[in-house]
């Protein structure tokens, strides 16, 4: 299933008579993968054994007793299973092809001889295959394996790294100390004051709770972890250590002083590395001695648990730096894609581009529970404006604050109305139960305020209205992520388009079925995507412009894939 088809080796046919249709559905149809003692309780495999060898050749006289199994009948399965098995793949793996295939082929061992049940099987599999689904599963599964460091930092050997600093203990620095502690690094945890070190404490002993309540460790084990971390405030000596990660808020000065007290009082072979998600890693680490140890490494929330990291190349940053980064991401079970310095990395700087493509359609005529509903059904896990609502409207707008502050020019593409949003409204979010919906009673509802300050937004600005399908709104909002893309790879922020699909799936909920909008592009054609690209610059120069990029593979001939190392 994670590849987009279903087994072509007779799995669909073979299975439900070993163990039953039941038990087959959902191993079947999700790809889930079972352990030794699971695989024995469903009668997958016949004993489990620290010496298979002398555990096979005791099996031995009972195997060759045993009826083969193409000759066992498959027993019929529960009135129920399949339908609920359709619930369950609908639900989890939604719009995806291949489970509902599966299941229907489950299905068929109870009814069809296995000869031709083995026929259908192979039959769909084939044309699954084929199937633009498949090939963008095939896309982002080799993308993972292929992720990490360019060649010649992959043939470095990464610093071992055993201690580890993390400056910050909010909801981010606590989860990094304890992703860092997982894989095995002792920890020092550094705050400012007491109280903000005992609310640090707090949140890791509220991972540590988590943990337990999900049978990941005992209470035993918790304990004994938290007791390892220390706890440091204030002026306190910091003790030598490999690397220090900073998890502060964004604020670039704060950011600037606090690694001046860490370039002076830790080893200067110590990493130094900023969690940042916008700010300039070079600015972060102006002036500081011995630039070529410091570094972005940009965890995406919760940090424990997702596994997506933005490795951030300074400009100063070197190459034995870079593998020990991606050693400690590997270390950490991490997705690991290289990036540059620009406003936002990767990911938050196509996230921009898409929210404000979003709120452009809003001025031209659509609602926000319009757009959310065609990037949903488009397959986005969340459409932008819940999505916003979610993590909170103060936070972009702080964001761009922090622009106008430091005297940044902001994109044209700029409405003016998310700003508006928190300004005049003191719409927040979920966090005050009012943001691009209305949550009176924890569900959202549309806001008849927004629509308001919609309509006055187009109208200042002059904007008609014109009609948006929902395929014409997400269609164009992935030509906006394709187009950022595009320049993103051009300016080497992105070492290969993959890169950039890679940390689209995996940090903002892009369908892992189409693959990521880079592959989207291959898929409908570049010469496609220029034109309509080149129709939207015609109609509004301000807001579009040509990829370079773009322009470049059209007139070759050749795919973005080429850029991978994989197409023409």
């Amino acid at each position: 299933m994670t590849l987009g088809v279903v087994p072509g080796a007779g799995g669909t046919q073979r299975l439900p008579r070993l163990i039953g249709i039941e038990a087959a559905l959902p191993l079947i149809s999700t790809g889930r993968l079972v352990k030794g003692a699971e695989a024995a309780r469903l009668g997958l495999v016949d004993a489990v054994s620290d010496d298979p060898l002398a555990a096979a050749l005791a099996l031995d006289a009972a195997l060759l007793a045993r009826p083969a199994l193409d000759d066992l009948p498959c027993p019929a399965p529960a009135l129920d299973a399949g339908e609920a098995a359709r619930r369950h793949a609908r639900k989890r793996l939604r719009a995806q092809v291949a489970p509902l295939k599966a299941i229907e082929l489950v299905e068929t061992a109870a009814r069809l001889p296995l000869a031709e049940g083995l026929a259908q099987e192979r039959a769909a599999f084939l044309e699954l295959r084929a199937s633009p689904q498949a090939r963008a599963l095939r896309h982002v599964f080799f993308a993972e394996r292929s992720a990490g460091a360019a060649p010649a930092v992959a043939r470095l050997t990464p610093a071992p790294l055993k201690t580890a600093l993390v400056a910050g203990g909010g909801t981010m620095g606590a989860a990094i100390a304890y992703a860092l502690q997982g894989a095995g690094l002792e920890i020092a945890l550094l705050e400012h004051d007491q109280t903000a070190s005992d609310r640090a404490r707090r949140n890791l002993r509220k991972l540590f709770d988590e943990a337990v309540s999900r049978g990941k460790m005992d209470e035993d084990e918790a304990r004994q972890r938290l007791a390892r971390l220390r706890f440091l405030h204030g002026g306190e000596a910091l003790p030598p250590v490999d690397l220090a990660i900073e998890a502060i808020y964004e604020d670039l000065d704060a950011k600037r002083a606090l690694f001046a007290r860490l370039a002076r009082d830790l080893p200067p072979e110590t990493l130094l590395a900023t969690n940042t998600s916008y700010l300039d890693v070079n600015a972060i680490f102006a002036g500081l001695p011995h630039p070529e140890r410091c570094l972005g490494l940009h965890f995406f929330a919760p940090p424990h648990l997702m596994r997506l990291v933005e490795v951030i190349r300074a400009t100063e940053t070197s190459a034995p730096t870079l593998a020990t980064a991606f050693g400690l991401t590997g270390r950490l079970g991490k997705i690991a894609v290289e990036a540059g310095v620009c406003d936002g990395f990767i990911g938050n700087r196509i996230l921009m581009r898409y929210r404000q493509e979003a709120d452009g359609a809003l001025l031209r005529g659509t609602q926000p529970a319009d757009v959310d509903t065609a990037m949903f059904d488009y397959g986005m896990a969340m459409g932008p404006y819940a999505a916003q609502d979610l993590s909170g409207l103060d936070i972009a707008h702080a964001n761009r604050q922090r622009k106008r502050r430091a005297g940044l020019p902001l994109s044209p593409r700029e409405t003016g109305l998310p700003d508006r949003m928190v300004e005049e409204l003191g719409r927040l979010g979920r966090k005050n139960g009012r943001g691009w919906f209305d949550y009176a009673d924890g569900a959202p509802s549309p806001s008849p305020e927004v629509a308001t300050l919609i309509a006055q937004v187009a109208q200042e600005s002059g904007i008609a209205p014109v009609q948006q399908g929902p395929q014409a709104i997400a269609r164009r909002l992935v030509l906006a992520m394709i187009a950022e893309g595009c320049d993103i790879v051009r300016e080497g922020i992105a070492r290969r388009p993959a890169d950039i699909d890679l940390v689209l799936v995996h940090g903002y909920g892009f369908p892992r079925w189409r693959g990521g909008p880079m592959l989207q592009a291959d898929e409908w054609g570049l010469p496609q995507v220029l034109d309509e690209i080149r129709d939207l610059a015609l109609a509004d120069p301000a807001c579009w412009s040509i990829p370079p990029l773009l322009e470049q593979l059209v007139a070759e001939g050749r795919s973005l894939a080429v850029l991978n190392g994989t197409g023409r």
